[in-house]
C-alpha cells in the first residue's frame, strides 16, 4: 500500500461514517484536508509506536509530541513529504481509566482477531472487536469519552480539518455556509479532542447523529464526529496551520 491509498482509504472510511460531510459541496471536490485527526490507544499494535514503522514507509515523519494529562492523551504531530494533509494521532491512555472501564475496554479489545493487527490498512477497518452493550457505554462514557468512542468505531479517523486560507476563503464566510447548510459550529477551543491553539481561529462541526446498535440490540444516535475549519490569526506565520494547532505549553519530550 501507498500513502495516497491509506490516504483514500481512511477518507471512504470518514465519509461512509458521515455521509452528510461527504455530500458538502462549500469547496472543490479536490481540495486537501489540511490534517486528519486519528484517535488510538497504547495497546497491541494500535500505539502509536507500533503504527510509526507503517506510517514512515507512507513518508510521513513525527516533528512534535505533547501530553495531555488532564485529558489522558499521548498526541503526535506528523508531518507528509509534501504539501499533503499532515496526521495528528492521540493516543488514549488506558492506565488514566478506573479499574471497571479499563477492564472492560481491555476485555473488548483482547476479542479482535489476529489478522486485524498485521495489515497496513488497520486505521482504516474500523471496530474489530465486538460492540459493547449500551450499559457499559455509557460508563465508558462518564469515565472519558474517547474511551467510549474508542470501543464502538475502534482506532480510526474522528475528523478532518480543513485550512480557510487553502480553500481561498476565511472562516466567516465558510462558517455561514456551514450554517446555511445545518451545521453549527463550536468555537470553544477546549470543546474538542484536544485543546486548540490562540495562534489559529477555529470552528469544529459534529457530524449528524448516527445510529448505533449495541450488544443486546438497543438502539441509539450518536455524534461520532466532525469536520473542522481554521485559519491562521497572523497570516505571516510561516508554518502550516496544523503545525500551529496545539498549545505550545502541552508540547513535550519523551525519553
Amino acid at each position: 500500500m501507498q500513502r495516497q491509498e491509506f490516504l483514500q482509504q481512511l477518507w471512504l472510511d470518514y465519509i461512509h461514517r458521515h455521509p452528510d460531510i461527504g455530500a458538502l459541496r462549500l469547496w472543490p471536490l479536490d481540495s486537501i484536508p489540511e490534517y486528519f485527526v486519528i484517535l488510538t490507544l497504547n495497546h497491541r499494535q494500535f500505539s502509536i509506536e507500533n503504527l510509526m514503522p507503517t506510517l514512515g514507509h507512507f513518508g510521513y515523519r513525527r516533528v512534535e509530541r505533547y501530553a495531555m494529562a488532564d485529558r489522558g492523551l499521548l498526541i503526535s504531530l506528523m508531518a507528509p513529504p509534501d504539501h499533503g494533509a499532515w496526521l495528528i494521532l492521540c493516543e488514549l491512555q488506558l492506565g488514566t481509566l478506573t479499574r471497571d472501564p479499563r477492564h472492560y475496554l481491555e476485555t473488548l479489545i483482547a476479542q479482535a482477531p489476529a489478522s486485524h493487527f498485521r495489515g497496513q490498512d488497520r486505521l482504516c477497518h474500523g471496530r474489530p472487536w465486538p460492540m459493547p452493550d449500551r450499559e457499559s457505554y455509557r460508563k465508558l462514557q462518564t469515565a472519558h469519552p474517547m474511551a467510549a468512542w474508542l470501543a464502538v468505531t475502534g482506532p480510526r479517523l474522528h475528523h478532518t480539518g480543513f485550512d480557510c486560507e487553502r480553500l481561498g476563503s476565511d472562516l466567516p464566510h465558510l462558517d455561514q455556509q456551514m450554517q446555511q447548510a445545518g451545521y453549527i459550529g463550536h468555537p470553544d477551543r477546549h470543546h474538542g479532542v484536544f485543546p486548540i491553539s490562540p495562534l489559529l481561529n477555529y470552528r469544529y462541526y459534529p457530524s449528524s447523529p448516527q445510529r448505533l446498535i449495541f450488544s443486546g440490540g438497543d438502539e441509539h444516535r450518536e455524534s461520532l464526529g466532525g469536520i473542522a475549519l481554521v485559519q491562521k490569526c497572523l497570516p505571516s506565520h510561516q508554518e502550516r496551520a496544523a503545525e500551529l494547532l496545539l498549545p505550545l505549553h502541552t508540547r513535550c519530550e519523551i525519553a
